[in-house]
């Protein structure tokens, strides 16, 4: 979740200009559409998935009308550019109207941004998508909604039904309290009345305490999934109950957010039966990830985000195995398999990976190499496949994605003027002309997850190898049985193997990897998959 940005004005001025006793938000009960037809959604004969998702910023991806502003037609222009990237799936952040140009303060959660196009638009780019075995997920930012929508408007006056669908102070509530991001949990309306805001002023809490609330939010799935959506990335997910810093870690906040995620899924469940929805839980250790994986079908893995950026970093595979093993306890003990991890490296709401990384493209390829040789679902944010930097202040890390050599190009979004070194060499373009560019290094290591089912699908099997700058795990399935090995460093390793089930190197990031009377010979900075 970004730190608000506001385009217009404060919520005191703007409340003051508008009326307090607005009723109902004219798409409370909007029409439901027919469901989605299930042909559309299933992928070509003979496609074999990745299982990699690719995660879009509408604003910064590709404009198609020459406004500046990416729009929902620029994504369907480039889908063949995913297809042959080989992710399975696009997650497409807040699509709905907003007042800021991040979105995730929402105005209207059944319409689409009319800067990014219209409802017929998000329809043709599910069905091109979907043609192209391609699925697609939105942003679900229900934790709370705009300060401008009209429920909040509303709920400023008492009297009003939708008062309830908010949190208000009451007598004795410590106005100084913290919240759960360390910022003022309580904001003050013109009137006076004080509400929860865990992230700004402008972003108000739902209240879901109130049956309503629930009621409306499943709604809301429920119509996404019968326009044909394929799951939802759900915003802030542990924040539903979590508001405060004094309840961080509190087992009644956390049963209080799995029932209701269980709620929502039982809901959407009846329209779209094991929807992907993969949740924000912004914790440190994976035995805090691991509960919501009852409800949802993943968590996104923020502590082996770091670690994976660190090893990388370091040359060092430091506590890579061990985290990846009391991940994949931690996850079994709560779902009884494997395969549920949702890893990456970064996203919308950190620095670029490459800039965590100063820069180096060698860190940055065994970055990527080891992300996606996991299994599960990995997630790239756009543009990572490039090198592209970025930096706070956040709408610097979401700068437009570099389609050609020159950053006036159509179809390029300018809606930012990109503070990173306009590099040429860093652009769709270039880098499809090199045969040995970080885009043809993602291409090919995301190919060999369609290739090699262990590497999706698999159960992991961390090693714990002498060589601290080599790091290795074991994945298995039903069909495949594989070693993955990363010398991380920039001198060639070698490694003694004792298992006699592997015969072969049958993948490698770089030639040069061997495997010669029980010894495996690597190359500087490169992967090997062996069978």
């Amino acid at each position: 979740m970004p730190r608000f940005t506001l385009l217009a004005c404060g919520i005191a001025t703007v409340l003051a200009l508008l009326s307090p006793g607005l009723g109902r938000s004219q798409t409370d009960n909007p029409p439901r559409p027919a469901p989605a037809s299930s042909a559309s959604q299933q992928a070509p004969p003979g496609h074999t998935p990745s299982n990699v998702w690719y995660e879009i910023f509408v604003r910064s991806w590709a404009d198609s009308n020459g406004d500046g502003i990416g729009d929902l037609n620029g994504i369907t222009a480039h889908l063949d550019y995913l297809k042959s990237l080989g992710v399975s799936g696009i997650w497409l952040m807040p699509i709905n109207p907003s007042p800021s140009y991040h979105g995730y303060d929402i105005t209207d959660y059944y319409g689409i941004n009319p800067q990014y196009g219209t409802m017929a638009d998000f329809q043709r780019l599910l069905d091109a998508a979907h043609q192209r075995g391609i699925k697609v997920i939105i942003d679900l930012v229900i934790n709370h909604t705009s300060a401008l929508h009209p429920w909040f408007i509303a709920a400023n006056n008492p009297q009003d039904p939708h008062h309830d669908w908010y949190n208000w102070a009451r007598p004795g509530t410590d106005l100084d309290a913290l919240s759960a991001t360390d910022t003022p949990a309580w904001h003050t309306t013109p009137t006076g009345q004080h509400y929860i805001g865990v992230f700004a002023g402008m972003m108000p809490d739902l209240d879901y305490d109130t049956p309503a609330v629930r009621e409306e939010m499943i709604r809301v799935g429920q119509f996404w999934l019968k326009k044909g959506v394929d799951g939802f990335r759900l915003d802030a997910a542990q924040h539903i109950y979590y508001d405060f810093k004094s309840q961080d870690g509190d087992p009644a906040v956390l049963q209080k957010n799995l029932a209701w995620w269980s709620q929502f899924r039982h809901g959407i469940d009846t329209v779209t039966p094991g929807a992907y929805v993969v949740g924000e839980v912004t914790q440190k250790t994976p035995d805090r990830l691991a509960p919501y994986l009852r409800p949802l079908s993943a968590v996104f893995d923020f502590p082996l985000a770091k670690q994976l950026v660190d090893s990388a970093n370091s040359e060092r595979a430091g506590q890579l195995a061990a985290l990846l093993a009391q991940t994949e306890a931690d996850y079994r003990k709560v779902t009884g398999k494997s395969g549920v991890d949702a890893p990456f490296l970064s996203n919308h709401d950190q620095e670029r990976v490459m800039s965590q990384l100063d820069g180096n493209p060698q860190h940055m390829r065994m970055a990527a190499a080891m992300l996606l040789t996991l299994p599960g679902q990995p997630f790239i944010y756009y543009g990572e496949e490039l090198g592209m930097r970025g930096q706070k202040p956040d709408e610097d890390l979401r700068e437009p994605m570099r389609w050609n050599r020159s950053p006036n190009a159509s179809g390029e979004a300018t809606w930012e003027t990109p503070t990173t070194p306009n590099d040429p060499a860093i652009s769709v373009e270039a880098e499809q002309a090199d045969p040995d560019s970080l885009l043809r290094f993602y291409t090919k290591l995301i190919h060999w997850r369609g290739q090699i089912s262990a590497l999706r699908d698999g159960s992991i099997h961390p090693l714990a190898v002498a060589n601290p700058q080599l790091a290795a795990w074991k994945l298995d399935d039903a069909t495949s049985h594989v070693l993955v090995v990363h010398n991380l460093s920039g001198q060639p390793q070698s490694l003694p193997l004792h298992d006699s089930h592997i015969h072969a190197v049958v993948l490698q990031s770089a030639s040069g990897s061997t495997l010669k009377k029980g010894e495996l010979q690597m190359p500087p900075y490169s992967t090997a998959i062996l069978q």
